[in-house]
């Protein structure tokens, strides 16, 4: 009874979808049969304006540029291997599904094959095929009833003008999947990578060749075909990615660009992301919406969480911004970030007692030197400092030097001292001058912040942080600063430094 329970569901939520389709899909049967093949002539020629006549539905929010170049990529070369890595939320499969329909409408492929990591997943991805043919109002008003009977079920159908697809899952053998003189000339490879087969070399290899010797081979060498994977990198080794390296062109589109603004700003606004991203782990946002497969722990095994003293208990307190990675460290992360924090030093330990990290503009930046010193509010000394070096854009003379002399006016004066040293690599300092901090104790994080977005924001980017810079450091880079000129006051004063163990790389500026 619980079988029939849940198949009697299924098959009303099966016809709720079409009933769905023929409602969006809806004509204007006005039109006489000349008048139909005079549009669909018309539109035949745009692809994108055929797509939001037969799809209106999927069409609602108009295409992003990064859609468009797609869509022309890929119906503009009939021997083509295109890779889709975008995030989430952006369409990929969506987009390649309108893009093979037209192709096959059309009359430009014959047979289709669908391939994903099972044949049940394969199956859904034919799903959205057959039910074009089958309840699209639109497709058959241009084109016909083109659903045949007798060969048309779940995992396989030929339509009445020749054209077939079928669903292969992963490790099924494709052979006999000729459609009459026509070989398979489109490969459509969909949520083909599994977090458990990139935990496997070997299972990841056997699959691997699985795809190419096994299905890419079921081409015709002499028959331009069309291959289109789509997939997010969820691992350094995955399929995707070695897919990416043999494509035509390998397009990889982030929920958000470098500055922070929504990919798709039609459909996805910035605050709707971040309220999304919010939600979920750094790591898994960075592997879903990023392309980013990071590893937690692979530098910084872990944060450690503690009391600081009071604040009057310091000589001294620094706070180090950094404003924005440079032009070679943003294109690296694919985020632009700033950071603020607030270090002392009590003995050998360096206390992060308040943190900012976030995408924010420069009024927002500046006005976190002003959250510090009320804070602070006279409890100790403080020194002021701003990254600013010569690879810093914009550099502090041109921009924020006279953005403080502004809120000076409004809020009092702030002495930031803008620091021109000359640095090594950011990787090569966070590593060397804060791992051998945070592994013996040494770089504790405020227990009273842990649960601020901020200070959660900075712990994530030392726990991702990796030597390749893929995911953000800005905010370990500003701690970094921090506990430099804290080192630099104390051999100042004849003291003996508790750096992480990198060999000074500066002579003394203080």
């Amino acid at each position: 009874m619980a079988a029939a329970s849940k198949d009697k569901r299924m098959m009303e939520e099966w016809d709720a979808f079409f009933r769905d389709i023929q409602r969006q899909s809806a004509v204007d049967s006005s039109l006489s049969r000349a008048q139909r093949m005079e549009k669909r002539a018309r539109l035949e020629s745009d692809p994108l304006e055929w797509m939001k006549e037969m799809f209106p539905q999927y069409c609602r929010c108009g295409f992003a540029p990064f859609q468009r170049k797609a869509v022309r990529r890929i119906v503009d070369h009939p021997e083509w291997y295109e890779v889709l890595s975008w995030s989430r939320s952006l369409a990929k499969s969506t987009v390649t599904f309108m893009a093979v329909m037209y192709l096959v409408l059309t009359g430009r492929k014959k047979n289709v094959l669908l391939v994903s990591n099972s044949l049940d997943n394969a199956k859904r991805l034919l799903a959205d095929y057959k039910a074009a043919f089958e309840k699209n109002s639109r497709v058959r008003h241009y084109y016909g009833d083109l659903a045949a009977f007798g060969q048309w079920t779940d995992a396989e159908f030929v339509t009445k003008d020749g054209a077939s697809f079928r669903a292969v899952g992963a490790g099924q053998s494709p052979r006999g999947s000729r459609n009459e003189a026509y070989r398979p000339d489109t490969f459509i490879v969909d949520d083909f990578d599994t977090d458990e087969d990139c935990r496997n070399p070997d299972t990841l290899r056997n699959k691997w060749e699985w795809w190419e010797q096994a299905v890419y081979a079921a081409r015709d060498t002499d028959i331009p075909a069309l291959v289109v994977f789509c997939g997010n990198i969820i691992a350094k080794d995955c399929c995707v990615a070695r897919a990416g390296r043999k494509a035509d062109h390998w397009d990889i589109v982030n929920i958000l660009d470098k500055d922070g603004n929504p990919a798709w700003p039609q459909k996805n606004s910035a605050g709707e992301i971040k309220a999304v991203l919010a939600k979920i782990s750094a790591a898994s946002a960075q592997k879903e919406y990023f392309n980013n497969p990071v590893i937690e722990g692979g530098t910084f095994k872990e944060i450690t969480w503690g009391r600081v003293p009071r604040l009057d208990r310091f000589d001294l307190l620094v706070c180090y911004a950094d404003p924005s990675p440079s032009n070679k460290d943003r294109q690296k992360s694919g985020a632009s970030f700033k950071a603020c924090v607030l270090l002392g030093q009590a003995g050998s330990v360096f206390y992060v007692i308040k943190a900012f990290c976030d995408q924010v503009g420069q009024d927002d930046f500046i006005g976190w030197f002003y959250a510090v010193r009320d804070l602070v509010d006279g409890k100790a000394q403080v020194l002021y400092f701003i990254e600013n070096n010569s690879l810093q854009d914009p550099f502090y003379q041109q921009v924020y030097g006279p953005l403080f002399d502004a809120w000076a006016g409004k809020k009092g004066y702030i002495p930031v001292t803008p620091d021109t040293r000359k640095k090594p690599e950011k990787a090569v300092r966070i590593e060397g001058n804060l791992e051998p901090l945070a592994r013996t104790g040494r770089l504790v994080f405020n227990e009273k912040e842990k649960d601020d977005p901020h200070m959660q924001r900075l712990a994530d980017q030392f726990l991702y942080f990796s030597p390749q810079l893929r995911y953000p450091a800005d905010g370990p880079d500003a701690v970094e600063g921090g506990v430099y000129v804290l080192n630099e006051m104390k051999r100042k004063l004849g003291l003996e430094a508790e750096f992480g163990g990198f060999d000074q790389y500066h002579k003394n500026r203080y």
